[in-house]
């Protein structure tokens, strides 16, 4: 009996350890960028990593190009020392109060019902969703598939191998402004880097801090970072909506400023190290001193006035997340709550508040689940969430590449009768912007931005 030849497992193609991938997450109050690997038990091993100020980006958006190079490369610099490893690609995070996203069902009829549904045909009706009319200064920059229909049969996760000449798909379309990606393109590619992959944050720190059964169950993700609050909601395993609220920790720290009449730094200090979002668990009697300016006494600062400022301030973005929960339909659905992370979710009593405001469970999401235990402890925070999930994510693209490459080319030693290239997957793991790679991709929102930016002789 003919044994039919399998396809070969990654690692016996490429060393486990040649496969390094960066994230650079480009927060409003820090940029970061992680190096990581995943090793024998599955778990991400972090190389190194950097993290320097974030000076010119303001709500998820880049309003100056130099500073933000400047952080940029003052990130990468540090993750290539601890790492030892030479940086080029990166898999960048996009949020900002521009993402928008939308629901949209895709259909495409194959000439042959008899053959299975293959990947193949999956792409093509995904590629079909980039070529959506879009407000002027839009673009589509992800399409997610939802469930698929074959033939009027629903509910399928994964039609690849079913039999069926009508092929239809629920897709979540998320949108940005056009401008505000190529400015973060322009960043990267000014500090000597290149976008393997631009993800969008919320869906990134999903990837970090829930499990597959809250997935299923039905869950609320949200990234309370510095200048946004980013929301993925998921039910039945399928993303059902994704936002960006234009409001995060910069905001409190603002209201902080301007209701003591303090500077900024002196604000930043007071809310991580006494701030509270309940009022009511902070006495009257509990003062904390301000350094005086030059030549000025110090101002004292009551920690009930100082929570009441914050409370106000995460009352209204809790409020907004909860308008968005009501708008898709689905609160009564989501039987694992609301999961908070990002650097805002490690304030005091913000658990407590959204659990009264919504009245759904919560719980503080922290990215340790992935994590092998050598990895340094300051990024087992919340506030590292964005960062590994992108790395998660990256890792499974690019894992995913080049599986789909070893078949490719054990089909051509088939042919060929000439061994495995194994350099030549190497190469392409190193060069993660080739043809080969882009071919399924190269209709998609980062390629037309590297077109503008060629054309423009940038």
């Amino acid at each position: 009996m003919e044994t039919k030849e399998r396809t070969p497992d990654l690692w016996e193609i490429i060393d486990p350890s040649d496969i390094y991938i960066t994230s650079l997450d480009i927060g409003t109050t820090k940029i970061a960028a992680i190096v990581g690997r995943r090793n024998e038990n599955n778990k991400v091993e972090i190389l190194g990593y950097g993290r320097s100020d974030s000076l010119g980006v303001r709500r998820g958006v880049v309003t100056n190009i130099d500073n933000t190079v400047q952080s940029i490369q003052n990130a990468i610099s540090q993750a290539e020392e601890r790492s030892g490893k030479k940086i080029k690609y990166v898999h960048v995070g996009i949020a900002g109060h521009h993402i928008k996203s939308m629901q949209h069902r895709g259909s495409l009829i194959r000439s042959n019902g008899e053959d299975e549904i293959t990947q193949k045909d999956i792409d093509t009706l995904i590629n079909n969703m980039y070529n959506l009319n879009m407000n002027p200064g839009e673009e589509i920059i992800d399409v997610i598939p939802q469930e698929f229909t074959v033939d009027g049969e629903g509910g399928i996760k994964n039609p690849v191998g079913v039999l069926g000449t009508s092929l239809e798909a629920n897709f979540h379309i998320i949108t940005g402004q056009t401008a505000a990606a190529k400015n973060i393109y322009k960043c990267v590619k000014k500090a000597g880097l290149e976008i393997v992959d631009l993800i969008i944050e919320p869906i990134a720190s999903s990837e970090a801090v829930l499990t597959p059964e809250e997935r299923e169950a039905g869950v609320v993700l949200v990234d309370v970072g510095g200048g946004t609050t980013d929301l993925a909601i998921f039910q039945d395993d399928i993303i059902r909506h994704t936002a960006v609220i234009p409001f995060g920790g910069e905001i409190v720290t603002e209201d902080i400023k301007e209701g003591c009449s303090i500077i900024r730094k002196h604000a930043e200090e007071l809310k991580i190290k006494f701030g509270s979002a309940l009022a009511s668990e902070n006495r009257d009697e509990d003062v904390v001193s301000i350094p005086g300016l030059r030549g000025r006494p110090p101002k004292e600062i009551t920690l009930k006035n100082l929570a009441n400022i914050i409370q106000a301030r995460m009352e209204e973005i809790i409020e907004y997340v909860y308008k968005e929960i009501v708008n898709t339909g689905l609160e009564r659905k989501l039987i694992a709550g609301i999961v908070l992370t990002g650097g805002g979710s490690q304030l005091r009593h913000l658990k407590q508040l959204t659990e009264f405001i919504t009245g759904m469970d919560t719980r503080i999401g922290y990215p340790n689940e992935h994590l092998s235990t050598k990895c340094p402890p300051e990024l087992a925070s919340p506030m590292y969430a964005t960062g590994i999930g992108l790395l998660l994510m990256a890792l499974d693209r690019t894992e995913r590449d080049l599986k789909k490459r070893a078949a490719e080319d054990l089909n051509k030693r088939n042919k060929e009768l000439q061994p495995l290239d194994s350099n030549s997957t190497k190469d392409h793991l190193n060069n993660s912007n080739d043809q080969e790679l882009q071919k399924s991709r190269k209709e998609n929102f980062l390629n037309r931005i590297r077109k503008w930016f060629e054309d423009d002789g940038l």
